[in-house]
């Protein structure tokens, strides 16, 4: 998955909130370093536009105690939490009255903040609202894992063909990369952000349901290798 793969579904992902919450305002915000920051990626809804592109401090505001915290929150009244950082929202050409928000959390380590503003049927999120909110977030966190363990698969093997391959000149090393990436997410039916997601979900099952899992993955290891005899 490259970045622009990864920047359609997480818009996909804030355009479903928004309409699920019928919400003014949906906006994942993801942390970037040099200097730290938490730098909002996408947005969606009627008010949603004028997040993208802000950056805020990591524990600044709503959005940076969530990422700080990694702890969810909702609020009816955001102009009275001494945590609202008004003069961000006022950035953004609009300021909200209510607001949930969630964080991406990938292997224990928070790497944003889903949030969504002012439900217009209304006035309070409730708790069935957060967890479906911290659903999107999964899906949110999954996409952004997937797109850099690809990533990082490509400089790893980008580095070892350029140590390795003195004959190859930079434009050959760039297509072995690119061809090698490709297979990552060739059928669209099973794209490498839902294996990623599939594979982490494997570290919440038991002894017994991984021996399963074990023994699944050893037959179809098994069925694939005499298919590429035969075949």
């Amino acid at each position: 998955m490259d970045g622009s793969s990864e920047q359609a579904l997480l818009q996909t992902i804030v355009e479903a909130t928004a309409t699920l919450f019928e919400a003014e305002a949906s906006s994942i915000a993801l942390f970037e370093r040099d200097p730290d920051r938490l730098e909002f990626r996408v947005a969606a809804g009627a008010q949603g536009a004028g997040a993208i592109g802000l950056s805020v401090p990591p524990s600044r505001g709503i959005v940076g105690f969530v990422f700080s915290t990694g702890q969810p929150l909702a609020l009816s009244d955001v102009a009275s939490d001494p945590r609202w950082d008004r003069a961000a929202a006022e950035k953004t050409g609009y300021v909200p009255r209510s607001i949930a928000a969630v964080p991406l959390v990938d292997r224990d380590q928070t790497v944003g903040v889903l949030q969504v503003l002012d439900k217009r049927t209304e006035a309070t999120f409730s708790l069935r609202d957060m967890e479906l909110l911290a659903v999107f977030a999964g899906q949110a966190a999954a996409a952004i894992r997937a797109s850099r363990v690809q990533r990082d698969s490509e400089r790893l093997l980008r580095a070892v063909l350029q140590s390795v391959g003195d004959d190859l000149d930079e434009s050959a090393v760039e297509a072995l990369v690119s061809a090698a990436a490709g297979e990552l997410d060739v059928d669209e039916e099973t794209p490498f952000w839902q294996i990623v997601d599939s594979v982490a979900r494997l570290r919440e099952l038991g002894d017994r349901e991984m021996s399963l899992v074990a023994d699944i993955l050893g037959v179809v290891a098994a069925h694939a290798e005499r298919g590429r005899r035969f075949g």
